[in-house]
């Protein structure tokens, strides 16, 4: 997630943490090099713009250039200004006291608003509350059918009347729903590749209609300014209240995600992460100002981590650090635990300090996948007592999982290597993993 624009305004920012003394004019070329980082990332030209502008008249300050570290004051200022380019933070979603909750997802086709449909009631079910699906896209019989393949794959009941229009539709969906109690009602309305006369007509109808709590917006954040440009336009037609960012996971530039909240006054509500059906998280602009600046997002991890990590397996497993007693069985339990939480590079992406060891484009899942296979294919004996691995073991062990005897000797060598490294900083007292003084 924004790696290209990350790396680009890390290497411009060290024009000023280089140096020891700075002045107007090396705060100048510096936030040059930052503007220029900026619009490579397809940051909107007068985004861009207004934005150096503010650390500028803020980092001339006495009390900067003064300072002992006005190097680190300066980057403290493009820190504070990228979280005030995205907004509050905002994922509140409101309840209708007295009829179930309307949320209108809409926006362009392909922007992958019928999974977002489906990932917001998921995440709204986890919450609490209990979700209706409904389809409002009836001109493509493909989308009422991928919503209801997407409400089976979740278990959340979906309303569609293919018979009727769109807004009829919606209309019958607000009543049926408060007749079976459900109380949160969500749109899957029409969308087309580019906005027109006959989409904003069906949209406005429908909430003429029904009169949504919420109307939000879904943008691919990777088509960068062309999100951000549609954004605008919609808003022009229809005020919408919010945006949903999607596939910002695999966004290297950032521009929609620096540009949308400046150029539309809305701001970006939730973030889509990932193509699973839980990929779907309150956007945090805090949080992005962390891993843009190469920080991390330690809450995020943890507030994965407490979701999907069993904790009773998890202390057992760090007593077996902390005793250096662990083996495969364990190793595999706890791979398996860790990649629940999400693709791993986005999981590296999280912990402080890693991304400033570079790029981290050699991360491939698949390298994961291949570990787990060749444990797999070890009998219980041989997780637990690795050494009674043999050349005949390993020739069927690879065999079993698909790999090569030269991919089961690498594991098990960096496996012993592991054990060796912590049982040395055992002796040494240093602790293991931040679990020292257990």
């Amino acid at each position: 997630m924004f790696e290209s624009l990350s790396q680009r305004l890390k290497d411009a920012l060290k024009a000023f943490t280089s140096r020891g003394q700075l002045n107007e004019k090396s705060i100048a070329e510096g936030l040059r090099a930052v503007r220029t980082a900026l619009l490579e990332a397809d940051v909107n030209f007068k985004v861009a713009r207004d934005f150096i502008k503010r650390v500028q008249e803020r980092a001339v300050g006495q009390e900067v250039i003064k300072s002992v570290t006005p190097g680190q004051q300066v980057v403290k200022i493009v820190y504070d200004e990228l979280i005030q380019l995205m907004g509050v933070a905002d994922s509140t979603i409101p309840t209708n006291q007295e009829r179930p909750t309307v949320i209108m997802l809409c926006g362009l086709q392909g922007h992958g608003k019928t999974t977002t449909c489906g990932k917001l009631a998921a995440l709204l079910r986890k919450q609490g509350r209990r979700p209706l699906l409904v389809a409002a896209d009836l001109q493509r019989p493909a989308a009422v059918d991928q919503l209801e393949q997407v409400g089976e794959e979740l278990g959340i009941p979906v309303f569609a009347d293919r018979k009727a229009s769109p807004p009829r539709a919606c209309k019958k969906a607000l009543r049926h729903a408060e007749k079976e109690g459900f109380d949160t009602v969500i749109l899957d309305t029409a969308g087309r590749l580019h906005i027109d006369h006959a989409m904003m007509a069906e949209v406005r109808e429908i909430a003429d209609r029904v009169k949504p709590d919420q109307i939000l917006l879904v943008c691919n954040a990777q088509t960068g300014q062309d999100a951000v440009n549609s954004a605008a336009e919609f808003n022009s037609q229809l005020e919408f209240d919010g945006v949903i960012l999607t596939m910002l996971d695999g966004d290297a530039r950032g521009g929609a995600a620096l540009s949308v909240k400046a150029v539309t006054g809305k701001p970006i509500k939730f973030a889509g992460v990932g193509e699973k059906l839980d990929a779907l998280e309150p956007f945090h602009p805090e949080r992005m100002a962390d891993r843009i600046l190469g920080m991390g997002d330690v809450r995020t991890l943890v507030e994965k981590a407490q979701e999907t990590i069993d904790q009773e397996q998890a202390a057992q497993f760090q007593k077996k650090l902390k005793d250096v007693s662990f083996n495969l069985e364990d190793f595999l339990a706890q791979l398996e635990q860790v990649r629940k939480m999400g693709p791993v590079k986005q999981l590296l992406g999280m912990i402080p300090g890693i991304g400033n060891l570079g790029p981290m484009d050699d991360v491939d899942e698949k390298d994961f996948d291949q570990i787990q296979a060749i444990i797999r294919s070890m009998t219980k004996q041989e997780r637990t007592k690795p050494d009674l691995i043999d050349a005949s073991r390993r020739r069927r062990i690879a065999a079993g999982s698909g790999a090569e005897a030269s991919d089961v000797n690498a594991l098990l060598k960096q496996f012993r290597q592991m054990k060796k490294m912590m049982k040395q900083m055992r002796r040494r007292g240093r602790g293991l993993l931040g679990f020292g003084g257990m």
